[in-house]
This record gives structure tokens, sequence and C-alpha cells, in this order.
């Protein structure tokens, strides 16, 4: 059974940081691109970044280029997304995916806010 579990939001002021992070179980984690996707309140889900199997690879939407970092342990089965100078926009539940995938994780809530 395929498992995401999101962790690492919180609520943050604007310019901060935070890290976040999916653990993968369930399938061969090493073998896929994988997405993080973020749904702000009363919006629908935005694309954010995307990571290649071996993780030399990696895409941004452009709200968010420049200023999120996305990584990945195949050892660990774990995705990470470095999120640094945070904007009352960024504020959403964040989930991983694999790419092309519709599952998703709980997710986890991301809050920018003086």
């Amino acid at each position: 059974e395929v498992q995401l579990v999101e962790s690492g939001g919180g609520l943050v002021q604007p310019g901060g940081s935070l890290r976040l992070s999916c653990a993968a179980s369930g399938f061969t984690f090493s073998s896929y691109v994988m997405d993080w996707v973020r749904q702000a309140p009363g919006k629908g889900f935005e694309w954010v970044s995307r990571i290649n199997s071996r993780g030399d690879t990696t895409i941004y939407a452009d709200s968010v280029k420049g200023r999120f970092t996305v990584s990945r342990d195949n050892a660990k089965n774990t995705l990470y997304l470095q999120m640094n100078s945070l904007k009352p926009d960024d504020t959403a539940v964040y989930y991983c995916k694999r790419s092309g995938g519709t599952q998703r994780g709980q997710g986890t809530q991301v809050t920018v806010s003086s």
C-alpha cells in the first residue's frame, strides 16, 4: 500500500523558513519522479516542484523559484522541500505525490503570517 506522510509545517513569519518532509513507503521510492503540490484556502491545487528519481534534476513553479529547494534521500525514502523567504501567499496545505499519480498524504499546513 502506497503511503505518503508529510510533516514539518507550522506557523512562520514572512521572510522565515521551513523544511517539509515526506516519508514514503509501499513502493520503490527511488524509481519515481516526485512532486510537491499545495492547496491554499478556498483555491485549487497548485503544482510547486518536481524532482527526478535520482535527485539531480529539479523544476519549480515560477511562484516559488529561487526560494524553494526540493531534494530527496532515496536511502531514507524521504522527500524534502526547503522553503525560504516565505510569503503570506505561500500559506497552504502542502502535499507530496508521485508525479502523474493521484494519491497524496494527509498534507502539512504551512501558515505565513505576522
